[in-house]
């Protein structure tokens, strides 16, 4: 079983993120679904009330679902390049830092990266 992590296909800085990471993902553990893709075909009922498009969210191999930040710390742990930034990550009193700073991030992105007309899955 693998990470199911779902990104905005139509965001190039969320398409160049999943582009980079896929690069470090040595054992394969990471499966990458656009948005847009789950929107259409319906096939992930947990994410039905989610707005997905405004941060990143992810489906544990354990089963849990993370969004924003908790996606980002979970994704580090899982690549073995990134794993000690991601240990770091879960310190006590990180997450209030970690958690407001990424949803300036996605909250800005737009502005500062654009959007693609289309979404981009390669």
């Amino acid at each position: 079983m693998k990470h199911v992590v779902f990104y905005d296909a139509q965001c190039p800085f969320c398409f160049y993120f999943k582009k980079t990471f896929r690069l470090f993902d040595w054992a394969n553990q990471i499966k990458w679904v656009a948005v847009q893709e789950t929107e259409r075909e319906g096939l992930y009922p947990y994410l039905d009330g989610r707005d997905t498009l405004a941060e990143i969210h992810m489906l544990t191999k354990e089963g849990e679902i993370k969004q924003g930040f908790y996606t980002i710390r979970r994704l580090l742990l899982a690549l073995p390049m990134f794993a000690v930034l991601g240990l770091l990550l879960y310190l006590p009193g990180v997450s209030r830092i970690g958690d407001p700073l990424y949803k300036w991030v996605s909250d800005n992105r737009h502005q500062w990266f654009g959007r693609y007309d289309l979404p981009r899955y390669a």
